[in-house]
């Protein structure tokens, strides 16, 4: 029932739990049972960029509907990391992992006693890789180091960490596919489908200009400098039993900064010719007021050498760099308490108080980019000349086809108080009931500065025109906000080997940052979920199926327009609802000591419909289709063979992942095809050693995970299958050697 995708890169990937429409909504990534940042995604991170695995990760906890409601905030799902903490017993490891995408990893963790009853367990990872694409720049490097220590009292315990982060790591967006002028037409000799990408080396050093009211500024950029996220996480934690009361209070205090460069996909590419007739109206206008404009020509921007696309794709496209510095922190605290009472059968009674405050900057700008149709791009100069071939004028600079196109910051501080209960009733020995309630009160302010186009003269090229800068208006934003979320299930166990369950939860998704730092409209988003199962487990077969049923309301989707003449983004919002009737099957077959089988499968009919704008503007055709990237068909298969070679254990096994058809828009005119990826791998072990190989996507299937969401959500892009979208990574192999000690 969780289906994830991993094509952007190490951080920010795509998370969807089954019935839920929304990507990276309604789930909560916990370490030792609390978020590193409350809601677990702030301003342009995500639970997965701050929350990464290691060898100090002691188990992966997974929570798919029901309790995830009482436990988290505005969740359906949670993922929790359980961190290692050090006992009378010393450990050790350290692991080495290679790979063929030039990818040096180092992790390792020693735990064990420092003190009578006083215990320390520290580790971490460094990574450094060159990327699944070739960039120009290394994409990923950076790690980070957590130290746990824990002390025994009399009926409990206490424990502090702190934990030091540091990382970058590249975001892969989407790139042309095939020409739109014959989408029979491949790319890929000039942006190969699994090494090409629009991040060029030519931007190591770019150039953001952008007006201001003390006269124009100038920023020096990196686009190599990827998405670099700084934190420091400290917690204290308290676990005592008192007179037949378990109290477990958590404490947290989360200070970070993200600094963001990224090359997003905006408009899809056009003919050169076609392309530069567009801008020779504007071009006349500006340059040929003494000598008329002849034609454009385009340039290679860092060199100026003459450029005929005609020679090569025949294309240009648009690229949108953006730049985003946002600043986080957070103060949260867990205060739970849990009561073992017997009274017509055994009740384990919890209560909990959660509060946080959390606060985020934001300042967010975008320089759009005109670059020739080839992986590692050439930013292009369109130049108007004479009919001598005298240089008028350019309608870029150094690239740049637009100056600040987008240009918007902001600041949040949100209030965050919640009560919850929840009661596992086990009534007979066959029969348990479970009932939870979790209830949520915030209330946020924050300021959205408001950019207008200023009119400056920022490098005397038509870049300039409609450049945005900010008035010196900071409009305020509140909101205050409450919900309740509640589950209701049971379970009953007919024998040892079958059991029947039943669960009913209303989650929900309330206003967050964003609602305070930009002028989006505060919004609640509810999710009634309904599923009914059972599971068999014998020695021979274990099946787990499920029937389920999700409503969520309203479905709230917003779709970027880009105005090619003035560069500026509107945000249009869309609500409707959607629907998710569905099966998922979990099961495991051992038909001998050393082979099993095992899979999961789910089909989600996931529907939507309904759509409206507060704006007035016109709905998409929607009434029935999938909602944008939602397969209704997916999952897996993993055989395993234990064997055994002298005095080494080995494990040889595999993975088949299959993704149904999907659609890049709500009216479904443009698909994303059905694909089957297959892994395998082989690990050997010896005493403390142990050996892996592992290889990825070994027939390289070209799955797509994402068409082009800045400019074809509505209505597609005009044709049957995607041509502009995002690839999933090739190839490739990894070599994990570990070494335990004690």
């Amino acid at each position: 029932g969780v289906f994830a995708e991993a094509s952007g890169g190490e951080a920010s990937n795509v998370y969807r739990v089954r019935g839920i429409p929304n990507e990276g909504s309604f789930q909560a990534f916990h370490e030792d049972g609390v978020p590193v940042f409350p809601e677990s995604a702030g301003v342009f991170f995500t639970g997965d960029g701050i929350i990464r695995t290691d060898l100090m990760t002691e188990s992966f906890e997974l929570v798919r509907g029901g309790s995830a409601s009482i436990y988290a905030t505005n969740a359906a799902s949670i993922y929790n990391q359980v961190t290692r903490q050090g006992d009378d017993n010393p450990e050790g490891a350290v692991q080495l992992t290679v790979g063929d995408t030039d990818l040096y990893r180092l992790d390792g963790f020693w735990s064990g006693p420092v003190a009578p009853r006083t215990y320390i367990a520290a580790g971490g990872f460094y990574r450094y890789h060159e990327g699944y694409r070739d960039n120009g720049f290394p994409s990923d490097e950076g790690g980070q180091f957590r130290v746990n220590l824990r002390h025994e009292i009399g009926g409990g315990e206490v424990r502090a960490h702190v934990k030091v982060f540091s990382d970058k790591n590249v975001f892969y967006l989407p790139i042309p596919l095939a020409d739109p002028r014959d989408p029979n037409v491949s790319l890929d000799p000039f942006i190969d489908f699994f090494d090409g990408t629009l991040n060029s080396s030519a931007l190591e050093n770019a150039v953001f200009k952008y007006p201001s009211l003390e006269g124009p500024v100038t920023e020096n950029r990196d686009l190599s400098d990827g998405r670099q996220t700084d934190y420091i996480n400290l917690g204290f934690d308290v676990d005592q039993d008192v007179f037949g009361f378990r109290f477990v209070n958590k404490l947290r205090y989360t200070d970070g900064d993200i600094d963001f460069d990224a090359i997003y996909s905006s408009a899809p590419p056009a003919g050169g010719d076609e392309f530069a007739a567009t801008r020779f109206d504007a071009a006349q206008a500006a340059f040929g007021t003494d000598t008329p404009v002849d034609r454009l020509i385009y340039q290679i921007a860092a060199t100026g050498e003459l450029y005929d696309p005609n020679l090569d794709s025949g294309l240009v496209v648009e690229g949108q760099y953006r730049n985003i510095q946002s600043s986080f922190k957070a103060l949260t605290n867990d205060l739970r308490v849990t009561r073992d009472v017997s009274f017509f059968g055994n009740h384990e009674l919890t209560f909990g108080v959660f509060a946080s405050n959390f606060s985020s900057d934001l300042n967010w700008r975008n320089n759009d980019y005109l670059f020739e149709v080839r992986g590692n791009p050439r930013p292009l100069d369109l130049v108007a000349v004479a009919a001598d071939g005298t240089e008028l004028g350019s309608v870029t600079d150094n690239g740049v086809l637009r100056y600040s196109s987008t240009l918007l910051a902001g600041a949040s501080e949100i209030d965050l108080y919640e009560f919850y209960f929840a009661n596992t009733w086990q009534v007979t020995d066959a029969l348990s009931l479970e009932v939870g309630v979790r209830q949520t009160e915030y209330e946020g302010e924050g300021t959205f500065r408001a950019p207008a186009p200023l009119g400056q003269d920022l490098s005397g090229t038509l870049a300039d025109q409609g450049a945005l800068g900010f008035v010196g208006v900071d409009v305020p934003r509140s909101f205050e906000h409450d919900h309740t979320a509640w589950t209701f299930g049971g379970n009953y166990e007919v024998n040892d080997m079958l059991a029947f369950y039943a669960r009913a939860s209303k989650s929900y998704r309330g206003p967050g940052e964003f609602n305070l730092i930009l002028p989006f409209d505060a919004t609640t988003t509810e999710a009634d979920q309904y599923e009914v199962g059972v599971k068999y487990d014998t020695d021979l077969l274990s099946v787990f199926a499920t029937v389920f049923y999700t409503r969520f309301e309203p479905f709230n989707t917003t779709l970027f327009e880009l105005d090619p003449e003035t560069g500026e983004l509107g945000f249009i919002p869309f609500v409707g609802i959607s629907e998710s009737p569905g099966v998922e099957v979990d099961f495991s077959w051992r038909p001998l000591d050393n082979f099993t089988l095992e899979g999961a499968f789910t089909y989600n009919d996931a529907t939507v419909g309904d759509f409206e704008s507060p704006t007035g503007a016109a709905a998409p055709s929607a009434d029935g289709n999938l909602p944008i990237r939602q397969p209704r068909i997916y999952g897996n298969i993993r055989p395993t063979y234990n064997f055994q070679v002298g005095d080494w254990d080995m494990d040889l096994y595999a993975r088949v992942n299959f993704v149904g058809e999907r659609f890049v828009d709500l009216e479904n005119n443009t698909r994303l095809p059905s694909y089957e990826t297959v892994s395998a791998g082989i690990t050997a072990f010896k005493g403390p050693w142990s050996i892996q190989l592992v290889g990825d996507n070994l027939f390289e299937a070209e799955g797509i995970t994402e068409g082009n969401p800045r400019n074809d959500q509505f209505s597609g892009q005009g044709t049957v299958d995607t041509i502009y979208g995002r690839p999933i990574f090739g190839r490739n192999f990894r070599l994990v050697l570990s070494r335990s000690f004690y």
